[in-house]
């Protein structure tokens, strides 16, 4: 077997992989059924969907798209997306084992996005917010050029109207075909954020699964109150990264969002059920 065949034989087994854990889709199951990928309790799609993507017997909470994500959160009808003609380039004509360019229009095709962040301003249960709400599925949910201009404009539009930043992250880190250019956002979204805390403007994280990286690393923890979502990972490197170097064995519950709570990395893990009653109540109490 040559290098070459070992990763494309590697790569397939991850996107199946991938596949079974977003989806929860066994091939042994009709298409109106899917197996828990945490407790394997065979399930109706339709009641996970009404769950909120969530299994209704072991309250594992399956990762959700940005446009999902709004729908949950905002006031029906409310979100009004902003900044959505600011696209992406291949500034370095970058080539691994495709180009970039190509990486982008099937990320395109998967998702029906032009990236992977969806920023805007609406309203949770009456309250005015302007958002940043990142999607995983396209391309890892990684930040490049656009994704930190169109944070950094909805965070400089939030200070414009004086209304509180709500950050969604769910992101395995830069997007390394851009190089320091991806690099470059960590320091332009920190300094938004920076702007935010001068003027007095709440800034809410809200961490996903999964959050790690440059997103970690910068935006996703600079706000005024951090809440994370049930059972979501967030860290920097991942898990086998730090094992290794460290050469030790780390705790089972290590880089969730419960393990973040007991150390005070973050401030509140909400269930996704209660989120935007959270959300809400946090918006009441600051007064805006």
């Amino acid at each position: 077997m040559t290098i070459q065949e070992w990763f494309d034989k590697r790569k397939e087994a991850q996107i199946e992989r991938r596949a079974k854990e977003i989806k929860g889709v066994d091939s042994d199951t009709p298409d109106l059924w899917m197996r828990c990928v945490h407790c394997d309790t065979q399930l109706l799609k339709s009641e996970v969907e009404e769950n909120m993507m969530v299994c209704p017997h072991c309250d594992y909470h399956y990762r959700i798209n940005a446009r999902t994500r709004i729908h949950q959160l905002f006031d029906e009808g409310s979100f009004e997306e902003m900044f959505k003609n600011v696209l992406p380039t291949d500034p370095l004509n970058f080539v691994d084992t495709e180009s970039y360019a190509e990486r982008l229009k099937k990320a395109h095709a998967k998702t029906g996005l032009d990236e992977a962040v969806i920023t805007g301003v609406g309203q949770i249960k009456g309250h005015k917010i302007a958002a940043a709400v990142m999607d995983f599925e396209y391309m890892g949910g990684s930040m490049g050029s656009v994704v930190g201009e169109k944070v950094t404009r909805i965070m400089e539009k939030a200070l414009e109207l004086k209304i509180p930043m709500l950050a969604v992250t769910s992101s395995g880190g830069a997007r390394m075909q851009e190089s320091a250019l991806s690099l470059m956002q960590m320091a332009k979204t920190s300094c938004a954020a920076g702007k935010l805390d001068e003027a007095g403007i709440l800034y809410i994280n809200l961490l996903t699964e999964p959050t790690f990286g440059g997103i970690t690393a910068s935006f996703g923890t600079l706000g005024d109150i951090i809440i994370a979502e049930q059972g979501a990972r967030i860290g920097f490197a991942g898990r086998r990264v730090i094992e290794q170097t460290i050469r030790q064995k780390l705790p089972e519950d290590f880089q969730t969002a419960e393990y973040l709570l007991k150390y005070g990395q973050v401030d509140i893990v909400s269930k996704r059920k209660n989120l935007r009653k959270t959300l809400a109540n946090i918006l009441e109490m600051h007064g805006v």
